[in-house]
């Protein structure tokens, strides 16, 4: 998870902009990025830990294939599922404390088995290096949009 842990720390420094918005962009300010962000990372990190490797079975995804040769999620395309949606303005403090939250779960990845496995929405069933690569483009995606909010 090391490839995680720098982006986190870019996350980290938008705390200080967690207000700004511009609806051009996204109709979401600064803090519901940072926060989807800490959720998505969480609740995954979560599933892949209680997943049977016994249960994994590899199957070709042509989306998955595209956003993982180009490394890059496009924009407007996907719609978050209900339990990675914030439900309040965080405070910078709270935003601080799931970041911490999350530093702590990560670590846990290190010790999976490669064949632990989440199943996400678009991308089909990610096993564990799958899942590591698509937190590091999610969370850079939210980064970029977040970067063009503060602009």
């Amino acid at each position: 998870m090391e490839a995680l842990h720098p982006i986190l720390n870019e996350l980290e420094s938008k705390i200080a902009s967690k207000d700004s918005i511009n609806t051009e962009i996204s109709q979401s300010d600064v803090s519901w990025h940072i926060a989807h962000s800490l959720k998505v990372v969480a609740n995954i990190t979560k599933v892949l830990q209680s997943s049977d490797p016994k249960e994994y079975r590899w199957q070709f995804n042509w989306i998955r294939s595209l956003v993982f040769i180009f490394n890059k999620i496009p924009r407007g395309k996907g719609k978050a599922p209900k339990s990675v949606i914030p439900e309040e303005n965080k405070s910078a403090a709270e935003l601080q404390q799931e970041l911490d939250s999350v530093r702590t779960l990560t670590h846990a990845l290190e010790n999976l088995h490669p064949k632990n496995h989440f199943k996400h929405p678009y991308f089909g069933v990610l096993n564990l290096k799958q899942t590591q690569k698509f937190l590091v483009l999610h969370t850079k995606h939210h980064l970029k949009i977040i970067d063009d909010i503060i602009k």
